[in-house]
């Protein structure tokens, strides 16, 4: 199956199960659309509010008409997001049902469900993150301790590609030296 890179992507970034917030996640030049395609508060639109800003409001089901829950719509514009890309987040009740439902909806509006792994891939492809991030993304999400997520924050940063610059440059230095 070939799978547009670039097309508008999402899925549930909260843990399965019951919470009191649950958030999900689009990403791509359509999200902000797909988003508004369901949102309501009064005459404002999501796409024409600023950037980096979060807006309360309903989303609705556009096919029925149907409330589907009560939220807050984070919208971010690319690039200065983590994909790079045009980024909404919803969130809303976190009940199984409510987060389900409008992931649901969001698919139905145009966008698919994000691989595992995809929204750093995204970020990646991007160029927001080298590999050596885009591995610490994980860790970061799998650390058990402080320890394990300082270590992971310190690769997240770029540390870790800092230190392998480091030893590029010194290696591309002594080449040179044994040209001469």
């Amino acid at each position: 199956m070939i799978i547009n890179e670039f097309d508008t992507i999402a899925a549930i970034s909260t843990p399965p199960g019951e919470g009191a917030i649950g958030i999900v996640r689009l990403s791509g030049d359509q999200a902000i659309q797909i988003a508004d395609a369901l949102y309501r508060s009064g005459t404002k639109h999501l796409a024409d509010v600023a950037t980096h800003t979060i807006n309360y409001g309903h989303l609705y089901d556009p096919r029925t008409g149907d409330m589907i829950d009560e939220v807050m719509v984070s919208v971010m514009y690319g690039p200065k997001t983590f994909t790079r890309e045009d980024v909404v987040e919803i969130n809303c009740h976190g009940g199984v049902v409510s987060v389900n439902r409008i992931l649901q909806t969001i698919l139905q509006n145009g966008a698919r469900m994000a691989e595992p792994g995809e929204f750093t891939k995204r970020a990646f492809l991007n160029g927001r993150i080298d590999l050596s991030q885009a591995e610490a993304v994980m860790d970061l999400i799998a650390a058990d301790g402080r320890q394990g997520a300082a270590l992971a924050n310190a690769a997240l940063s770029g540390a870790l590609a800092r230190k392998i610059g480091e030893q590029k440059d010194a290696l591309t230095a002594l080449q040179a030296h044994l040209a001469a």
